[in-house]
């Protein structure tokens, strides 16, 4: 197989090959590789690279294929992983100066449990400064761009993560979504992401309470985001939050048949949250196919009125919860933005943290309400096509303006703040042949629900086979 036939397989196509030794963890190692030096010149996704660790690992697991052992699920897979994701004795910078040598003693537990599936780990994919905000660009690396435009975003702050999983350096990473980090990359890297239900998979922050920040996966296809998620989900002694029972997912869903899913639909977020006409266009046609796979839409909305001070608030505590010092001592270290967001969190009064809990409690029944009606909200999932990479981020949407860095994301944003799961799915392309991604929303507990109705739609709708060319791969 060619170095771009390797790269073009699924995750689950590249498992089988490699599980049953039609292909070497090495020989996918040195592809994997070779994609990096043809096309990270021209996205920037991957920031740092151990080649030596790397080749020890594939070269393990290369002797455990043929020792008879039974073999792990993404054994031999060659994967990077999100900068802000620790490596036991690789260098984890989450894209900020202050952070530039550091090199953890230990994984992160989606690296931990990753490796323990048998992934050979190569490198860092980049992130924005401190993984905040949803472009990806920083001082240490600069901007990481889109493989359909690279003169374009590829979101963040899983923006690394999404560009070389669709240029084919990867076909699938691991991620995580506070304000959208999953959701914005996938939609404008036409990719599936899931930002899981709380406790569903670990966090490996310093908070182990902490709820409004998820760690997940971005694939190419549902199935690749399956397979990833059967190894990443599950309880963790670290983790204070327990996960949901999971809901049932419906067999005719299953199987591929939506009739009589009860869908409500908004463009707006019930909020008038401003939407660029191209990207309504291409979502709205996404309702038509799913009324015609059998599904009853309607135009209806959460209230999502609380949602803004929930985000606001639970995001400026954690922020300072983790980055208190890093304000304190290192201000004028970091941008201008983060500061901005770290002194939100340091100013905030007991007044504003039971503000906060008491407009999640409306939030909560809110929520719980639409869902004794409705099984999901569709919505946009980003409220933009991908934008000028140099820009730091649309100032304007729609003829509105955006009055800071997080007013551009709330599509994603308001969709945290209830805390339930969600994903990007790939829509299609608006006029400029830019990626457009769909969210859905669903109760807690409903991931294998929501990743069952993606794989409905994916078929319905295979958006998935349109890959960016960003070399010649004949």
């Amino acid at each position: 197989m060619t170095t771009s036939d390797i790269c073009q397989l699924s995750l689950v196509e590249l498992t089988r090959h490699l599980r049953e030794r039609r292909l070497s963890a090495t020989e996918a190692l040195q592809a994997h590789f070779a994609r990096i030096e043809q096309v990270n010149p021209i996205i920037n996704a991957i920031c740092t690279i151990d080649a030596e660790g790397a080749a020890r690992a594939a070269a393990a697991a290369d002797a455990r294929a043929t020792s008879g052992e039974l073999l792990p699920p993404l054994h031999g897979v060659p994967m990077t992983h999100k900068d802000t994701h620790d490596t036991a004795g690789l260098r984890t910078t989450s894209g900020c100066p202050v952070f530039a040598d550091r090199t953890p003693t230990s994984d992160a537990p989606v690296v931990a449990r990753l490796k323990d599936a048998g992934v050979v780990t190569t490198g860092k994919s980049n992130v924005p400064e401190l993984g905040a905000g949803s472009h990806t660009f920083n001082p240490l690396f600069g901007t990481t761009t889109n493989p359909y435009n690279p003169t374009r975003s590829a979101g963040g702050s899983s923006g690394g993560v999404a560009a070389a999983v669709a240029a084919g350096i990867q076909p699938a990473g691991d991620a995580s979504d506070m304000g959208g980090s999953i959701r914005t990359p996938s939609s404008f890297c036409n990719l599936v992401g899931l930002r899981p239900s709380a406790g569903q998979v670990p966090l490996g922050s310093a908070d182990p309470w902490a709820w409004i920040s998820r760690k997940g996966a971005i694939a190419r296809t549902v199935a690749d985001l399956q397979l990833m998620m059967s190894v990443l989900a599950g309880p963790h002694p670290a983790s204070g939050i327990h996960p949901a029972a999971p809901l049932a997912v419906p067999q005719s869903v299953a199987n591929g048949d939506l009739t009589g899913l009860r869908i409500g639909y908004s463009r707006d977020f019930g909020l008038g949250v401003p939407v660029e006409p191209g990207v309504l266009k291409v979502i709205d046609a996404q309702i038509s196919l799913l009324s015609d796979l059998g599904a009853v839409v309607e135009h209806a909305c959460p209230d999502l009125r609380d949602a803004d001070e929930v985000f606001q608030t639970t995001r400026a505590f954690d922020f300072a919860a983790s980055y208190g010092q890093l304000y304190e001592y290192h201000r004028d270290e970091i941008k201008p933005a983060l500061q901005w967001n770290l002194r939100k969190g340091v100013e905030l009064t007991s007044g504003d943290l039971r503000s906060a809990v008491r407009a999640r409690t409306r939030l909560f029944r809110s929520t719980s309400a639409f869902f004794e009606e409705y099984d999901v909200l569709v919505a946009p999932a980003v409220q933009v096509a991908p934008f000028d990479a140099g820009l730091e981020y649309p100032v304007e949407i729609a003829g509105q303006p955006m009055e800071n860095y997080l007013d551009w994301m709330r599509a994603a944003t308001l969709i945290s703040a209830t805390g339930l799961p969600a994903m990007s799915v790939p829509a299609g392309f608006d006029a400029e042949g830019l990626p457009v991604g769909l969210q859905l929303v669903g109760p807690d507990g409903s991931d294998n629900f929501l990743m069952a109705l993606a794989a409905a739609y994916e078929t319905a709708n295979p958006q998935h086979h349109h890959r960016p060319q960003l070399v010649d791969d004949a």
